[in-house]
């Protein structure tokens, strides 16, 4: 085990979400955009338009900047923010996916080459050559997001792979065809909003609003699709996932849900509104909040999809304090809670005090904090006012004391949303002796 992540208020786990909730942005309007513009550049050669390449070209400029700038540097903060904080599951997934990391990085450098070639050779070479570096871009984005959107699924149904450990049982998993058509529409939709914004921008005229209008049929056509794609991804969720949403086991991950659900249909509004009917009203900074609500939406989807995977954080396999949860008999791994709960968690924190170890009567509740830290830290914080904080938590289930938290500990694997508590008796007295000088005084 390695040593634990403390972000006070907002718990490892939060800032990753944040992180990623952001990144999704500009890395789905990368993959998105292109396949617009190709429609645009299309037009604009067979139909010998070149006022269209004013549009095209402020559109290029902003993906590079916005989406190869911004979004590379979020790519690298979720890596960086994820090893920090889920280590054991970060190496997980690279033992099992390193040649998906690998072949997802090749595409990423066919877009970083493309992009550049694209935006610097407007009007310095032929025109359909220019169109084909803007295909390929199009294309390797998208292949992309097809490798990355099988890890991500595997996160959250495992399926077949817990008994054959197979990369490609684990990778095209029940999630994996319905995610990667829902991200698909999704990329379509945020890129139609961008594009208005940016076609807002050029001289009030016909190109201005046909612009507008075209990206306006995209986004709602797109967003019809994801309504359908949407009701797919949430009917081959596992079981359990279902029921954390849908029979109120963690309340949140419905609102989420109704977010996510509102932000579609406001942004499905403006699509029909100021880009279908009334392209004229189309101004950038209202484009600009419509982005802002897509970006909500984006949180609440991604906290759903992130939250109904409780108690894992690689689904049936490990849990979300990095606990294997099950034998795996195809790669050679051993199930953990029960050796943690007879051998000790503390056998395998390195960096635990020695003077700790012994768990001495007066410095008790210091080494349950850190036992709590790794049991408890990347769901709840330790503070009153922090993200499911664990001194409230406490309160109302009215635990008053050291014994009863004990008692506590010992039923947490009959929630569906915890994990067991894995360590033995002498942790888990340490534990709850910590635990009980959380409750706020007078509870």
């Amino acid at each position: 085990m390695y040593p634990f992540w403390e972000v006070p208020h907002l718990t490892s786990g939060l800032i990753i979400a944040m992180i990623a909730s952001f990144h999704i942005l500009p890395s789905h309007l990368a993959t998105g955009a292109f396949w617009f513009m190709a429609y645009i550049e299309g037009k604009a050669i067979n139909d010998n338009r070149p006022e269209l390449f004013a549009f095209l070209k402020r559109f290029s400029l902003f993906i590079l900047v916005f989406c190869f700038v911004i979004g590379s540097l979020t790519g690298v903060g979720i890596w960086f923010s994820a090893t920090v904080a889920s280590p054991r599951a970060i190496s997980g997934l690279i033992h099992n996916y390193v040649w998906g990391w690998a072949t997802e990085w090749v595409f990423f450098l066919i877009e970083i080459a493309t992009i550049y070639a694209y935006y610097y050779t407007f009007g310095k070479v032929p025109p359909r050559t220019h169109r084909r570096i803007g295909l390929i871009y199009a294309w390797g984005a998208w292949m992309s997001m097809v490798i990355i959107t099988g890890i991500l699924g595997f996160m959250l149904s495992s399926d077949k792979w817990i008994e054959t450990g197979s990369f490609f049982d684990g990778f095209f998993n029940s999630t994996y065809w319905p995610q990667l058509a829902f991200r698909t529409a999704g990329m379509i939709a945020i890129a139609s909003v961008y594009a208005i914004i940016v076609a807002a921008s050029l001289e009030k005229g016909k190109v201005r609003y046909e612009i507008i209008r075209k990206a306006g049929a995209w986004g709602l056509c797109a967003l019809a699709a994801g309504a359908l794609f949407a009701t797919w991804y949430l009917n081959a969720l596992p079981d359990n996932s279902k029921e954390l949403i849908f029979q109120d086991m963690i309340p949140p991950l419905k609102t989420m849900l109704h977010v996510a659900i509102g932000a579609a249909v406001a942004v499905a509004v403006y699509f029909l509104l100021f880009g279908v009917v009334r392209p004229q009203l189309a101004c950038r900074s209202f484009g600009i909040v419509m982005m802002l609500v897509l970006l909500a939406g984006i949180g609440a989807g991604e906290g759903l999809r992130e939250g109904c995977r409780r108690p894992y954080i690689i689904n049936q396999y490990m849990y979300g304090n990095q606990v294997v949860a099950r034998d795996l008999e195809a790669k050679k791994v051993k199930g953990e809670v029960e050796f943690f709960q007879e051998h000790g968690l503390t056998s395998r924190l390195l960096f635990f005090p020695d003077q700790l170890r012994i768990f001495p009567e007066e410095h008790l509740a210091k080494a349950g904090r850190i036992i709590a830290l790794h049991q408890c830290g990347n769901c709840h914080t330790m503070d009153q006012k922090g993200i499911r904080p664990l001194p409230g938590l406490l309160a109302n289930l009215g635990l008053e004391d050291a014994e009863s938290i004990a008692d506590f500990l010992d039923a947490l694997g009959e929630y569906p949303f915890m994990p067991p508590f894995a360590a033995n008796e002498d942790e888990k007295r340490a534990t709850a002796a910590y635990l009980a000088t959380l409750i706020p005084a007078g509870e």
